[in-house]
């Protein structure tokens, strides 16, 4: 049997589409209709139903009206006397354009399924189709395999697949790009941007190659980009034949901000790989009316996050110098995140459903994020496995064992399988490595790691000329504007402000009692160098309150890798092979400052 929905777009600005579910008979006397209410990919649950509304049911195909009940949030149920074909129809607002969405406009229709096409429990099982009824100077742009053009047409193997393939309708720019004999389509949903085209097929291209030839194979015969261009970054979702990504319109210039995009794309698309086929046993078939847990997502998305910018280094998108200049941004956010030492990769991974996608005030103190720390002992893993083998083994090495054992078999990792097959392709035993920094709250060393690839990392130094302004005091918190005023957002733990008592909500309104605006806050802590008491003037809870304070010296604002001024011959090959670019000494003026 085949479950059979259509879409239309009555008034687009309205920002309400209206949908029909064709069900074939089942065998008992009623049909529960069911709303995922998260979407695999983005592990947060969602009030999905909220936008739902006008539910209603007949027998097909212009029979009576049958009776529905709603028994949860995101259930309804139809009750009928005989097994026969039924007809249920809705409305959906959307007008919101992210990568996990429903977006109906004048100037197109974003479509993903987990938010506006319901499942029949018991059914996901089977075949689906989607006709889609839009004005026809639009297109439709899906992966999904096309079988009518009058209305589009398109069918899903399952209900998995069907909530895997975004749809876009509209006008939008299309332009292609090859990787080893693959089209990838790259659909540019939203009006202006600064891109060159030609570059943009160009380097999508090649990220596609670089992936290619990390695992030797691709594994669709075809993709699809969807690029939605507006006025603020949402990310990426990634799908198994596709990607939705949510970007500024100007992010293509200038060079930095183009990098940024690049290794958003090339994260999403390493995707295709890890998560989609590579997966933990509970991401797919998935369970859309909870929670599904997993220790494994630092490897999922930390893993991704540390392929995204290398391979756009062996794509040789990135040079070297910036590739190393991005790992130490990654490694001073982490160094800066309290929470590091408090939860483990495996508790963050499992706990995502909780704070990830939902921080607040003290997410800093109590939790790590595992794309973050995840990319870093992925680096970790790589330079480790390198050194223990002399460069015969890489992390490469582990993640095609993977593909070949598991993804291409269609067959779900256990949760302790990584360190199992990394032991193994590496012929080391990497239990305590696992132990350490996966299941276990050690700090990582970062400087010892970077010695395996000739490389030494740490804060980066300052010029010899001492600053006019000295070095600002610090007091280990988060600010915001309000109205004016600076709020504290977050107060890290084991700073100078946790322990003088500071809190978040806090609204400081002057230092030594000079009044410092928000704007003015971080030049006026120059005016206290570590060391220095001052007395904080705010306001808690409409309250004045005086607070003293000891400022503290604080992480230093930049850290560095650089090449180690004796490093070996298998170090010196390991950066190599790693970055695919020769090592290079550190230029005469840098080894003299540093002297």
């Amino acid at each position: 049997m085949t479950v059979r929905y259509s879409v239309a777009v009555e008034r687009p600005t309205d920002h309400r589409a209206q949908f029909e579910i064709g069900i074939e008979a089942g065998p008992g006397p009623s049909v529960d209709i069911v709303l995922p209410v998260w979407v695999p990919g983005s592990y947060v649950l969602r009030p999905t139903a909220r936008n739902l509304r006008g539910m209603r049911a007949a027998l097909a195909p212009t029979g009576p009206e049958l009776p529905l009940e709603r028994t949860e949030k995101s259930r309804w149920r139809v009750t009928t006397s005989t097994p026969q074909p039924l007809r249920v129809r809705y409305e959906v607002y959307g007008h919101d354009i992210i990568v996990e969405a429903l977006d109906v406009t004048p100037e197109h229709l974003f479509l993903n399924a987990a938010l506006c096409l319901p499942y029949v429990d018991g059914r996901k099982d089977e075949p689906c189709e989607l006709a889609v009824h839009v004005s026809p100077d639009w297109k439709v742009y899906t992966e999904l395999a096309e079988i009518g053009r009058n209305p589009p047409t398109f069918r899903a193997a399952n209900y998995d697949e069907l909530v895997d393939s975004p749809i876009d309708c509209g006008t939008p720019t299309v332009l292609t790009a090859t990787a080893r004999g693959v089209p990838h389509r790259i659909v540019l949903c939203g009006k202006g941007g600064n891109y060159e085209a030609h570059r943009l097929e160009s380097d999508l291209g090649k990220i596609g190659e670089a992936v290619a030839k990390l695992f030797g194979e691709l594994p669709m015969p075809s993709y699809t980009y969807f690029f939605h261009l507006v006025d603020r970054r949402d990310g990426g979702l990634e799908h198994r034949t596709s990607t939705s990504i949510v970007v500024p319109r100007t992010i293509f210039r200038p060079e930095s901000d183009y990098q940024s995009f690049l290794s958003l794309a090339a994260h999403e698309y390493f995707h295709l790989f890890n998560v989609k086929r590579i997966r933990p046993k509970v991401l797919g078939p998935f369970d859309y009316t909870k929670e599904n847990y997993t220790r494994l997502l630092w490897a999922m998305e930390g893993t991704t996050d540390y392929y995204g910018p290398l391979l756009l280094r062996r794509a040789g998108l990135l040079t070297p110098a910036k590739y190393l200049e991005g790992v130490a941004k990654n490694a001073r956010r982490y160094l800066d995140t309290p929470g590091r030492l408090v939860t483990s990769l495996e508790d963050a991974s499992f706990g995502t459903w909780l704070d990830l996608y939902q921080p607040y005030e003290e997410t800093v103190n109590q939790s790590v994020s595992y794309y973050l720390k995840g990319g870093l002992v992925s680096l970790c893993l790589d330079l480790e496995i390198r050194k223990r083998t002399e460069n015969r083994a890489s992390l490469d090495d582990v993640w095609r064992r993977l593909w070949r054992d598991y993804g291409a078999k269609d067959r779900g990792l256990e949760e302790d399988a990584i360190p199992r097959l990394a032991s193994e392709v590496s012929g080391f035993d990497l239990t305590e490595f696992f132990q350490r920094y996966v299941g276990g709250t050690a700090e990582l060393d970062l400087a010892g790691v970077a010695r395996h690839a000739g490389l030494e990392f740490g804060p980066k130094e300052k010029g010899p000329e001492p600053e006019e302004d000295g070095e600002p005091g610090y007091l280990g918190v988060d600010v915001e504007n309000a109205n004016g005023l600076t709020k504290i957002r977050t107060v890290r733990d084991g700073s100078p402000a946790r322990r003088a008592g500071l809190s978040p909500g806090d609204e400081i309104v002057a230092l030594d009692s000079s009044r410092v605006p928000f704007d003015q806050f971080a030049a006026a802590l120059k005016r206290f160098p570590p060391g220095s008491g001052v007395d904080v003037a705010l306001f808690r809870r409409g309250w004045l309150t005086h607070v003293a304070v000891t400022t503290g010296k604080g992480l230093s604002e930049k850290f560095r890798f650089r090449p180690l001024p004796d490093a070996d011959a298998l170090a010196q090959k390991i950066y190599a092979s790693w970055l695919e670019a020769p090592w290079e000494p550190a230029p005469e003026r840098a080894r003299t400052a540093s002297a």
